[in-house]
């Protein structure tokens, strides 16, 4: 018999329904030139995860966890979060105009973190784009947040909305980019009072796929969230109904949240709308030098963050991110896609499910340009995710110098890799006509299999095909101008950019939103130190 075919997977999304209506195709996924893309899928990870800790090792990181958060305390920077933990029964203690340290009893941890559910999904303006978070499922989103961006024709220059929009179109273009995470590049040529108001409308019009929240400032969180109600032309109530956006909060590690990541949180946990909550540890530097000390910090930072969220509104969803990596103990500067990386990655995907909590991890490089370090690194990051059992992976697409820059070939590099693990994660079939008994048997001995019928009904489609590699020969790579990876990818994000069509808005909807984005602005957005 064969394996249960466990991807789900759908023609590429192109419409929008209920009020929306009209408008040409979202781009052209399926006819452009440029790409030669899998089918739109939310791919199921069907295999056993690594699992480096034995029962007695996940049991002892959980002891450590728990004692962390009985008898060292967090410190909450926010007095609205620490009086809901109060009421709670948690212990407050250190009080000061700012903030307090807050204790809590491990059955009391338990109890709450047991209200939040283990899979939920996250339904975009366009739902055919939906997606599920938790169990078996993992989805990729876009890099997010660095402050710079480069190219081959640019190099490297501080972020505008002009790369802002760029990548976004590249996110919107990719079927295996399930989310549109945070900023894929800071466009620091608009003003900071005012950028999530334009970024959100770009994000929302150029975009059709699940939309990310900062949370930094009670402000810029109900923007968002108007803003996504809006472009889903949805109600306050449809709005509350479901898991419409999301947002990732950090720690300020070690053992601190701080006040406007916790205020964010609050806001969408009361409108029923999910968390990522990921710690920011870097062994050495913000946490123990020894893995299991990180990790152990890294889930009690994140375990009374969710707490809260069920204190605030029971069985909203949310999930546990891991973010914990070494530092170059010569220089203090981060490490990522290490060993350690992985381990502590796989180790966290251990304890997340021990929690029955969704996971979240990254795909991480330190390399200052996309190079071989660059795409081993990241790939070490994958490899650590998909082995984790990670559910949703962030920075999955572009992400270069830890961070700090946002890379158009990386990008693109990325795209590439992560295609080929959604290929290398389709489960595997054995029935009769893959075993090929009769194929075997009519080739005999000695033969080929190139010309038989078996091999002629399954060449197109039998293997994956990517659309960036290079599989020819050396001489007629060499006679085609010997053109390396990254000049490829060069070429390939211009084509992609050049044939890019936004998805389809209503119109009526689109001029809510200028509506309300024109509004805010008046009213000054949100408000600045400068």
């Amino acid at each position: 018999m064969s394996a249960e075919i466990e991807i789900e997977e759908t023609e590429t999304p192109t419409r929008n329904r209920g009020r929306r209506s009209g408008g040409r195709a979202g781009n052209k996924r399926n006819a452009g030139p440029a790409v030669k893309q899998l089918p739109w899928q939310v791919p199921i990870n069907s295999d056993k995860p690594t699992e480096p800790l034995p029962p007695e090792g996940v049991e002892a990181i959980h002891d450590g966890a728990m004692r962390i958060l009985e008898e060292i305390g967090i410190e909450f920077l926010n007095l609205e979060a620490v009086e809901i933990l109060r009421e709670a029964g948690c212990d407050i203690s250190n009080e000061t105009k700012d903030s307090a340290l807050v204790k809590m009893d491990r059955a009391l941890v338990m109890e709450k973190i047991a209200l939040a559910p283990e899979t939920f999904t996250l339904t975009p303006r366009n739902p055919d784009r939906k997606i599920t978070i938790g169990g078996k499922h993992i989805v990729f989103g876009n890099v997010s947040s660095p402050p710079n961006y480069s190219n081959l024709d640019e190099g490297r220059k501080i972020g505008n909305r002009k790369a802002f929009q760029d990548f976004l179109k590249l996110t919107q273009y990719f079927n295996c980019l399930h989310l549109v995470g945070g900023y894929p590049v800071e466009p620091m040529d608009i003003h900071p009072s005012i950028r999530h108001l334009d970024c959100l409308y770009d994000k929302l019009t150029l975009t059709d796929k699940v939309a990310h929240a900062y949370s930094l400032g009670s402000e810029r969180v109900e923007d968002v969230i108007e803003m996504v109600r809006i472009a889903g032309g949805l109600t306050h109530e449809e709005f509350d109904a479901s898991p419409r956006m999301y947002t990732n909060i950090n720690s300020t590690s070690p053992l601190k949240h701080d006040w406007p990541m916790l205020d964010g949180l609050m806001r969408l946990a009361r409108r029923g709308q999910p968390t990522v909550v990921t710690p920011f540890t870097l062994a050495g530097a913000m946490s123990p030098i020894t893995l299991a000390g990180t990790v152990a910090q890294s889930i009690a930072e994140a375990l009374c963050a969710i707490v809260l969220i069920q204190c605030v509104n029971p069985g909203c969803p949310c999930a546990i991110g891991t973010f914990s990596s070494n530092v170059d103990m010569k220089t203090g500067a981060p490490a990522f896609g290490t060993p350690d990386y992985m381990r502590t990655t796989q180790m966290t995907g251990q304890l997340a499910r021990f929690y029955k909590l969704p996971l979240r991890a990254s795909n991480t490089c330190v390399s200052n340009a996309p190079d071989c370090q660059a795409m081993w690194e990241s790939s070490h990051s994958l490899f650590a995710a998909i082995t984790s059992r990670v559910n949703m992976v962030y920075h999955a697409a572009g992400w270069l110098e830890g961070g700090l820059c946002a890379s158009y070939e990386k990008f693109i590099m990325d795209c590439e890799q992560l295609q080929q693990m959604i290929a290398y994660m389709k489960p595997v079939k054995w029935d009769e006509d893959e075993i090929a008994l009769d194929a075997i048997a009519e080739v005999g001995h000695g033969g080929h299999f190139f010309g038989i019928q078996h091999t002629q009904d399954r060449y197109e489609t039998a293997f994956y095909s990517p659309f960036l590699s290079d599989w020819s020969n050396f001489e007629n790579w060499q006679d085609r101008g010997s053109i390396q990876t990254v000049e490829r990818a060069n070429k390939l994000w211009k084509q992609i950019l050049a044939e890019f069509e936004a998805p389809p808005m209503d119109e009526a909807i689109r001029e809510e939103l200028e509506a309300f984005v024109a509004k805010r602005k008046e009213e000054g957005g949100a408000p600045t130190d400068f």
